[in-house]
């Protein structure tokens, strides 16, 4: 096995600390946490006369630095990262000889000339991380920024954290309805200490409620269980990540859920219009639709990431637009529950399966138009990264 490369793996230290806690966690173990995310072992305060690595990444624990400035300073020997507002140097990649002349300069937020290190390179978060970057987790472009933890600066640092980890690319409910609320009651989590895998296990409790609540044709309360299990859904994800806590297992206890449950609640929706003495027509033609529709619109945007290598959703702005109102969960329980409120639960689920069908009708048109671009050799690539 190749040696680590000192230079991409150099040694972290960290400087000061902030005692705010911003979602919960003080400066530095929200900053020790990002760090190992990102596969960081050689972590401690400073000094630490221990370090023997011939490069040294040095942070001000007292700021927040935006992950992906973050990772982009760890990967560039010779540069220092300003505080834009103040001008204060808070973070620096460089040689193990020069770590304690810049970490006096940190400390003492002295001018970089009276440091008496060599010229360097001063990188801003604009000419750093050229200001934005795409994220393909979250499916959008996110703002670099460096910003001191105080307590004046506490609520600003929580709404860019939590903007900057909610999805830029989904559906009409959680895209313009969950935020507001979902912002507070994750802000609660944070501050109660309920995990993201707290939050995932009362979702799944939701889905198995909602789940048999429909197939005893009590679709009022079902709704209810099912709203509740989408906005935990929300909430789950948005808390692992503001508080650096995702783990392997969260991430496929979550994922599995969420791919998993759509088709069953399809099918006790189906079942409940018996139990509650009504009828559906073409009742098994339509399951298969809205059922065998799910698992082909998932099979079609897998096809398509493998072929185009991105995501469907996230080709061309019409995608990403078109991705509100696709028949995935979301929409097709707003309709259902129009269904519902009129009285008429067999009618939503019909409308649902004509709904699924035209969505796979334009999944194909979509593909076309990509297999089109590859044929005339343009490039195929997220509008957003571009």
């Amino acid at each position: 096995m190749r040696a680590p490369d000192p230079v991409q793996n150099p040694a972290i230290r960290l400087i000061g600390n902030s005692p705010v806690p911003v979602w919960g966690l003080d400066g530095a173990t929200r900053l020790a946490r990002t760090l190992h995310s990102f596969g960081m072992a050689d972590i401690a305060p400073w000094p630490d006369s221990a370090a023997r690595a011939p490069f040294v990444v040095l942070i001000h624990a007292g700021f927040l630095v935006e992950d992906n400035l973050l990772r982009k300073l760890i990967a560039s020997p010779g540069k220092y990262l300003l505080d834009p507002a103040s001008g204060q140097v808070v973070a620096a990649h460089v040689a193990a000889d020069s770590a304690p002349a810049m970490a006096e300069l940190i400390q003492k937020n002295l001018p970089l000339a009276a440091s008496g290190l060599p010229e360097g390179v001063i990188a801003t978060p604009l000419s750093l991380a050229e200001a934005e970057d795409y994220s393909h987790e979250v499916k959008k472009r996110i703002s670099a920024f460096v910003m001191p933890i105080t307590a004046a600066t506490k609520g600003q640092i929580e709404r860019h954290l939590f903007g900057a980890v909610y999805k830029g690319v989904t559906d009409i409910v959680t895209k313009y309805v969950w935020p507001w609320p979902a912002y507070h009651v994750t802000r609660a989590c944070a501050a109660t200490g309920i995990t993201p895998n707290m939050v995932t296990s009362a979702s799944a409790v939701l889905t198995v409620m909602a789940y048999f609540l429909f197939a005893g044709g009590l679709f009022g309360w079902g709704l209810v269980a099912a709203w509740g299990m989408t906005f935990l859904d929300t909430v789950d994800g948005k808390l692992a990540r503001v508080t650096v806590n995702s783990s392997a297992f969260g991430n496929i206890f979550d994922h599995g859920i969420d791919l998993v449950h759509p088709p069953f609640w399809y099918w006790a929706w189906i079942v409940g219009i018996s139990s509650a003495g009504g009828s559906l027509w073409q009742g098994e033609i339509i399951a298969a639709i809205v059922i065998g529709g799910y698992v082909f619109q998932r099979l079609q945007e897998g096809a398509f990431k493998l072929f185009f290598g991105v995501t469907l959703h996230v080709w061309r702005p019409v995608d990403s637009r078109f991705r509100l109102i696709n028949a995935r969960r979301n929409p097709n329980l707003v309709i259902l529950m129009a269904g519902a409120m009129l009285g008429r639960p067999d009618i939503g689920m019909i409308i649902v399966a004509v709904w699924t069908l035209a969505c796979i009708g334009v999944h194909f048109v979509q593909i076309a138009q990509a297999v089109a671009c590859k044929l005339r050799r343009e490039p195929i690539r997220s509008w957003l990264a571009t």
